[in-house]
């Protein structure tokens, strides 16, 4: 399988419900957003590589979200 069309998906948790103004600034990002009850903004993220995810947790520290957790749920290249 060639590596340029695998893709990871993961669920991002970060402390708060985060404003669309905030949420915004990842436009170009492939997510669905999630508001939990807990007051937790849940990313749910298809990203190309372990580079687009170390740089939007780059963008997730660049604005001052508190970060809870990072889980890999599924890869295209899991057998």
């Amino acid at each position: 399988m060639s590596k340029r069309h695998q893709h990871s998906k993961y669920i991002i948790c970060i402390k708060g419900h985060l404003s669309r103004k905030w949420l915004s600034k990842f436009d170009d990002i492939d997510m669905t957003i999630n508001l939990t009850d807990a007051g937790v903004t849940e990313l749910n993220v298809s990203l190309a590589d372990q580079a687009a995810l170390h740089g939007l947790l780059r963008k997730i520290r660049d604005t001052g979200a508190d970060l809870i957790s990072v889980n890999l749920i599924n890869s295209d290249s899991d057998h």
